[in-house]
């Protein structure tokens, strides 16, 4: 276990604008004001979605000031750099490393675009080292967060002294359509939310130059990942894109795609390794919402609260995207450890459609 590729911290970041789920419905009923024809559907989808509260990128009044999708994307730009700043130097802190330790970047976000991306913003604005490798991820959505762990191992398994930092930023409110009053837009704005978070992943020879008062590294270790992609289902979740920005694409068929596929690819990626679903301790699923939190659950055939992680996560802060996963993995991490030893999953997914698998050993 000394030497192994592993994770070895997790960090979220919240903007300071938190707001209860009935002061936001107030203020989208206010917002579409007469075009909401139906404001009972409204509340009662936002009441099905289980949120408590939300934080936002910005104050809610502000919104209002937005009448383009190019102001809305200067504000993410914005708010995408502070924000990923904090929880990348958080995760930095809880793995005893410095930035001088960092082989390569992984930044990962589907709400909204920067060129020079935000990766390569946060270089300058952290002094991360000039020969660090960058990847900037865009469109992968849900389902980003495990991929980009997955593709960070990928990394520190090709340079096993290095270390490599995933960074998620996902500013959802700034998305939201205000000429969209869809069913999946109503949902949307009752269940995404703000937020950032970032991982650390080792190499299993990795050495950190900070000197710390426990210098092991106490994250999992990564046994192995898979992608999974399911063909002719790029219409189940993402965005059309127009000159008004993003509007939401979801399909109802989601979470049933999620119930036929889910616990047989599972099942199939565990005995390639030599293991089957009773061996797993511990789960870190994305939150995505309930119908699916419950068609993952009726998929892997969870009912004793395995993933209370994720639930809490859904109902303390919404529908993070990519985020997500990473802020359940955090949660885990910090208050709900498995034994050492012990064996866990974490999958999340997302546009594509696709799924993520990682098997975690703790």
């Amino acid at each position: 276990m000394a030497n192994a590729m592993r994770i070895a911290s997790a960090a979220s970041a919240f903007p300071k604008h938190y707001y209860s789920q009935r002061f936001l419905l107030e203020q989208l009923q206010q917002y579409w004001g007469e075009e909401l024809r139906n404001p009972q559907l409204l509340e009662r989808l936002h009441r099905n979605v289980t949120v408590e509260g939300r934080y936002l990128a910005i104050p809610t009044e502000q919104y209002y000031g937005i009448k383009t999708w190019g102001q809305a994307n200067d504000i993410w730009i914005k708010v995408a750099q502070e924000l990923g700043e904090q929880a990348l130097c958080r995760a930095l802190n809880n793995a005893g490393i410095g930035t001088c330790d960092l082989g390569a970047l992984l930044f990962t976000t589907v709400t909204g675009i920067a060129s020079p991306s935000i990766d390569a913003l946060l270089i300058n604005r952290m002094g991360l080292p000039a020969n660090i490798r960058r990847t900037p991820i865009f469109g992968l959505g849900c389902v980003a967060g495990a991929a980009g762990i997955a593709r960070a191992a990928d990394y520190v398994r090709a340079y096993p002294k290095q270390a490599a930092a995933l960074v998620s930023v996902e500013l959802c409110s700034l998305t939201l359509q205000r000429e969209d009053l869809s069913v999946a837009n109503l949902i949307s704005s009752g269940l995404f939310a703000d937020g950032a978070a970032a991982v650390i992943v080792t190499g299993a020879e990795f050495a950190s130059g900070v000197a710390t008062s426990d210098s092991e590294i106490r994250g999992p270790e990564i046994l192995a990942t898979r992608s999974i992609f399911y063909p002719s289902t790029e219409d189940m979740m993402g965005w059309d894109v127009s000159e008004k920005g993003f509007r939401i694409v979801l399909s109802t068929e989601v979470p049933n795609l999620i119930r036929e596929k889910l616990g047989s690819d599972a099942d199939a990626f565990l005995a390639d390794h030599g293991y089957q679903r009773s061996d797993l301790r511990s789960w870190v699923l994305h939150t995505g919402g309930p119908k699916i939190l419950e068609a993952s659950a009726a998929a892997l055939g969870l009912n004793n609260g395995e993933l209370k992680a994720s639930w809490d996560c859904l109902r303390k802060v919404g529908n993070l995207s990519s985020a997500s996963v990473l802020v359940v993995l955090e949660d885990v991490m910090k208050n709900r450890r498995p034994e050492p030893g012990s064996l866990g999953l974490l999958a999340a997914m997302g546009p594509g459609f696709c799924s993520e698998l990682v098997l975690l050993r703790w």
